[in-house]
């Protein structure tokens, strides 16, 4: 018999002898050896067959001195099994029932962890991630010595920019469409929502852009307005971002807007 062969006999015959024993545990009745063998189950982080076990030994051991450790084991379970969903709803049942656990900052920590891995894409519903971000300032605010701050903290600024990156998308979307009013709307939001970006004056750019052909594409009876408020965002990009490698890009809308008003007033 080839060695391959031979290997791939014994790996069968340890996996079935494996699940043999898994079954023997499930149909005991002795719930202190069922727990024992859950922990080990643990410990070796096979965590389906610790969860099964701890799952049915939920309700056995609820109100003694080993719950609070079986129900923080089974919580867990489900985490590392990226179970977020399951994970981040047991979490919170945990503090509930046990506010004062030795382990109250790690499951806080963990529940908020458990949000922000079911955060999607940036162009997918962001609840979680507005979640997630303030689940972890509070956990922040809450443990301000914690050595998971830093990574709290890091966690934020992803989904901080995952929330502008969104927002970024729905901007360019409005422009590429021809919608110039909601774009620049959309721009101006992005500035007020994500101040200290670093893209502000890219952002400020693109809504004077989008004002300006806004206007260019207004009737005669609006562009004097519409105009004006271009060179009012000129001007406030001027206030905002004078260092801006961008300014003479946003000033020459400026001079194009003032020169169209001028032919607007001698017509």
């Amino acid at each position: 018999m080839k060695i391959g062969n031979v290997f791939s006999l014994l790996l069968v015959i340890m996996l079935l002898g494996s699940c043999s024993k898994f079954n023997k545990i499930l149909k005991s009745n002795d719930y202190d050896y069922k727990l024992k063998m859950a922990q080990a189950y643990y410990d070796r982080k096979d965590y389906r067959r610790a969860q099964v076990l701890y799952e049915e030994l939920f309700p056995i051991f609820k109100g003694t001195p080993q719950y609070e450790d079986l129900f923080y084991r089974y919580a867990t379970c489900a985490y590392k099994q990226r179970d977020y969903l399951s994970a981040q709803g047991l979490f919170s049942n945990f503090l509930e029932t046990f506010p004062n656990s030795s382990k109250a900052e790690e499951i806080e920590f963990l529940e908020a962890f458990s949000y922000y891995k079911q955060s999607p894409k940036p162009d997918l519903d962001q609840s979680n991630t507005h979640k997630a971000m303030g689940m972890m300032q509070t956990f922040i605010n809450t443990h301000p010595g914690s050595d998971r701050n830093k990574e709290a903290q890091d966690i934020i600024d992803v989904c901080y920019k995952k929330l502008e990156s969104k927002e970024l998308r729905s901007a360019e979307l409005y422009y590429n469409m021809g919608q110039y009013r909601a774009a620049a709307i959309a721009y101006t939001s992005l500035i007020n929502n994500f101040p200290e970006s670093l893209k502000g004056d890219e952002y400020k750019l693109m809504a004077i852009r989008s004002y300006y052909k806004y206007a260019s594409m207004s009737v005669i009876e609006k562009q004097e307005e519409r105009f004006q408020k271009v060179i009012n965002e000129v001007q406030d990009f001027q206030d905002r971002f004078p260092e801006s490698k961008l300014l003479s890009e946003a000033e020459r809308y400026l001079t194009l807007s003032n020169d169209f008003i001028k032919s607007l007033t001698k017509k």
